[in-house]
């Protein structure tokens, strides 16, 4: 059964954080509008740890079935630059990547809802799913995020990972404020 708290163990080692993006970055739900137009809502705080994994050395990867304009732009205003839509077997995409960055995927965290994600949650050195996903893909994943896709969740891995790797003080330390000396 996965563990509901962050492998730790396995998170110091992680090189590479890729992620599904409906149903991780986002609740999973599509809205089109009138003019076909699609959008969807992204959580902020789920930005800006991904700003902080990048700034720690840490890749970050967007692994989608589906082809998204939005996704393109969120992705643009965050600096990810391994972004892969379209994708309908995620663990090759994957395994390219992880070549092109000299990275393993025993240093890859990789977080998943869906079936298309399942070979790339179990190949994954620490293999990550939401609590919306369905239960016989949670059986799978290493680790189940306490919070929901689009609510958090890839912050909370974010964290896990920042923590893990020794980062999490200077990271609070760079945001505190320090009062003038008199």
């Amino acid at each position: 059964m996965p563990q509901s708290i962050a492998p730790s163990a396995g998170l110091a080692n992680v090189r590479l954080l890729a992620l599904d993006v409906d149903g991780v970055l986002s609740d999973g739900r599509l809205y089109f509008q009138a003019d076909g137009m699609e959008t969807k809502a992204f959580h902020t705080q789920d930005g800006h740890g991904l700003k902080l994994l990048k700034r720690m050395g840490i890749h970050v990867a967007l692994i989608t079935g589906r082809d998204s304009a939005m996704v393109t732009r969120r992705a643009r205003a965050l600096g990810i630059t391994h972004v892969y839509q379209g994708c309908e077997h995620k663990l090759e995409t994957l395994s390219g990547l992880c070549d092109s960055l000299d990275t393993t995927l025993e240093q890859v965290a990789y977080c998943g809802d869906d079936l298309p994600d399942l070979a790339a949650i179990q190949a994954a050195g620490v293999g990550i799913c939401v609590p919306n996903a369905p239960t016989y893909m949670q059986k799978h994943a290493d680790w189940v995020t306490a919070r929901a896709g689009g609510h958090g969740a890839v912050r909370e891995i974010c964290d896990a990972l920042l923590a893990a790797q020794g980062h999490w003080d200077s990271i609070m330390a760079s945001y505190r404020y320090l009062p003038p000396s008199s």
